[in-house]
């Protein structure tokens, strides 16, 4: 079963569509799908807020009782792992300002550049592909709960 995205406005339709499609690719293992559809995520606007979004309920849901150090290393570990063998340009460095940006403790230091966003749309789904696969709920159901939380967020400002 496909999940439309039809009641969302259109920019919020194409980020659901393009992280489906990437997630997808990247759960798949598909290079070849891969790169096309993270060119799609990277011209999507505001994605990397939505992913960010994903991957914090993921984490959450993955770990209720908090993660600390170890868990944040088991993670990336895990994720580049499972990912270099079919996307070598996967980086670490990159996976971890992720992580630490869902969790709302990244703070990138005066040497520290923060990824721009064709590195996030590279990553994030690897990310978001890699926690999925623990939960056994399908990523229509962290989107939607990830754009209500965009919706409440900019309901407040």
């Amino acid at each position: 079963m496909t999940t439309t995205w039809r009641h969302l406005p259109a920019s919020a339709r194409e980020i659901a569509e393009a992280a489906t499609g990437a997630v997808t690719a990247a759960a798949d293992r598909d290079g070849e799908t891969y790169a096309p559809a993270v060119e799609r995520l990277a011209s999507a606007d505001r994605a990397g807020l939505v992913l960010g979004g994903v991957v914090r309920l993921l984490l959450e849901e993955s770990h209720p009782d908090g993660l600390d150090g170890d868990d944040v290393r088991q993670v990336l570990e895990r994720c580049v792992r499972s990912t270099a063998a079919w996307w070598p340009d996967v980086d670490p460095h990159v996976l971890l300002v992720l992580l630490a940006g869902a969790l709302g403790v990244y703070d990138p230091g005066d040497d520290d550049a923060p990824p721009d966003p064709t590195a996030i749309a590279r990553h994030a789904p690897l990310l978001v592909a890699d926690l999925l696969a623990a939960t056994g709920r399908p990523l229509a159901d962290y989107l939607s709960a990830a754009f209500a939380e965009v919706a409440r967020t900019e309901l407040q400002d």
